[in-house]
């Protein structure tokens, strides 16, 4: 071995080595493709959703945990199932607010040696091991977004939903983003990037900013009605999906 290869870290080598094997690659593409039928049988028959992003680490008595649960009240009464990521803080509390209000609460979890365990607020939950499989369906069954405040998974959430809607992969869904002063300086970062041509300036047209409840409700009920009518799917098994 010379002495320019006994300075690299074991562990790159297996980077070194190059792609895994065919076995290996086919492998990974089972287990995707098993999640996704997992979830499709899970959420095929939840209706039609409104998911919630935010962070997992806000307390139950944070200000942030009491408007979600409050937009997860306002979900219910507007007739809609609230999907949230299943697990703790701002997910926790959307769950919980139409949990304990008549209306159906969905969670879509995900693998995580920290901070992500299913909140008991659940009607229906699933599991995923890989995040871009769970966002799939985070966003699949869903006619609106509301962004809570968060961190890198809410951000990463926001800007792909976001993008999704602007490059017309999905159809121009209302997003609601939720928390003006805690996401100002974001917004001068997005501004920045209009200005610089980076995204046109129409396109946070998009996204609706707001403190309040009653505006970020009625832009998406005015949304909704406007352009969708809502039915209930009609129950065909064809993956054996859950009831």
């Amino acid at each position: 071995m010379s002495d320019e290869e006994s300075i690299i870290p074991a562990k790159e080598h297996v980077f070194l080595d190059g792609p895994k094997s065919r076995g290996y690659e086919l492998g990974f593409a089972w287990r995707v493709f098993k999640q996704f039928i997992k979830g499709f049988r899970t959420l095929h028959f939840v209706g039609p959703c409104i998911t919630v992003f935010g962070s997992a680490r806000f307390k139950e008595d944070h200000p942030y945990y009491v408007q979600a649960r409050e937009f997860g009240k306002r979900i219910a009464q507007l007739g809609f199932t609230t999907m949230t990521g299943g697990g703790p803080g701002i997910m926790e509390a959307a769950n919980r607010g139409a949990f304990e209000n008549g209306g159906q609460s969905i969670g879509c979890n995900i693998q995580l040696p920290f901070e992500q365990h299913e909140n008991p607020y659940l009607h229906k939950s699933v599991t995923f091991e890989h995040f871009f499989v769970r966002k799939v369906l985070l966003i699949k069954y869903s006619y609106a977004f509301i962004i809570m405040p968060g961190g890198f998974g809410t951000m990463d959430e926001f800007f792909e939903t976001l993008t999704l809607v602007q490059t017309k992969t999905i159809t121009q869904f209302p997003i609601v983003l939720f928390g003006k002063e805690y996401y100002k300086d974001l917004l001068v970062a997005i501004e920045d990037m209009a200005e610089k041509g980076t995204i046109s300036k129409e396109d946070m047209d998009l996204v609706l900013i707001t403190d309040d409840y009653d505006e970020a409700m009625s832009h998406i009920r005015h949304y909704i009605t406007s352009n969708y009518k809502v039915k209930p799917r009609k129950r065909k098994w064809i993956f054996l999906e859950k009831r």
